[in-house]
């Protein structure tokens, strides 16, 4: 059994409130929810308007194919968000 932990930063230039970055963030984490099947949570920065930490768990019979799902989240992340990723870590236990 393998543990897969991706951690992301986001910044969300378009967000003038910390209402409008929410709204970005819980469309995001439900989207991601829905169609894989992994936890996600807010993590980091949440009193900051245009940047958020988020962390998604997931749990797999061996590495490749949690490494292959984060790679598809963060292809998903970027091509969806009004924003971009500025960084992001993945770890296994």
């Amino acid at each position: 059994m393998t543990i897969g932990v991706c951690t992301i930063e986001i910044f969300i230039p378009a967000a003038r409130s910390l209402k409008d970055k929410r709204q970005v963030l819980k469309s995001l984490i439900q989207r991601l929810r829905n169609r894989h099947n992994v936890s996600v949570a807010e993590i980091e920065h949440q009193d900051l308007w245009q940047r958020s930490g988020i962390a998604i768990a997931v749990v797999a019979s061996s590495q490749r194919p949690i490494d292959a799902l984060f790679q598809r989240i963060l292809g998903e992340i970027e091509s969806s968000l009004p924003g971009h990723i500025i960084s992001h870590g993945v770890e296994f236990i």
